[in-house]
């Protein structure tokens, strides 16, 4: 089933009728995702309980943070985060004077055999769901209370070779 984070909103309006609730909700609950970075239900205050009992079924992708390095030069930091299978992620922050850039990773592992890239050693594994590619976004800029300005799609992945979620990742990401 897909995680709710990876949903657009009307996909979220769909499911609201599927599920009997009014159309306005699936804002709400966008709102909540991908302008409050919520993690949980629970977090939703203006949502009903009886909604949050029938959404307990679609899952929200939120990426535990395993580990973070920064560099003691520049201030660069390197994020390990762990994806609801157990696998691991990395994602980078560069902050630089015209702002915050975060490369994200868009698949586990990578197929493409690049003999320059460590990546693709054990294989691909899986492609991540374009909320999973949101959250590693959305736990930086928690973590660093800063907004990310700019976007780079080459961390762990070919991110064409994910193209749907990588193309339903970037038309959510430029949502307003």
């Amino acid at each position: 089933m897909t995680d709710i984070k990876s949903m657009t909103k009307d996909e979220l309006k769909n499911l609201m009728t599927e599920l009997g609730e009014k159309p306005f909700r699936a804002k709400q609950i966008y709102s909540w995702l991908h302008e409050h970075l919520v993690t949980s239900y629970d977090e939703m205050g203006n949502i009903p309980g009886k909604l949050k009992e029938k959404l307990k079924d679609y899952p929200i992708a939120a990426l535990e943070m395993v580990d973070e390095q920064i560099s003691a030069i520049d201030g660069t930091r390197k994020y390990l985060f762990r994806l609801s299978d157990g696998y691991v992620v990395e994602s980078v922050l560069m902050r630089y004077q015209h702002g915050n850039s975060v490369c994200i990773s868009t698949q586990v592992g990578c197929r493409m055999g690049c003999r320059f890239c460590a990546s693709t050693i054990g294989g691909k594994t899986r492609d991540l769901t374009a909320g999973e590619m949101l959250d590693q976004i959305y736990r930086i800029q928690k973590d660093i209370g800063e907004r990310v300005s700019n976007l780079v799609m080459m961390g762990t992945g070919e991110p064409l070779d994910n193209y749907d979620n990588a193309v339903k990742f970037i038309r959510m990401l430029s949502d307003e």
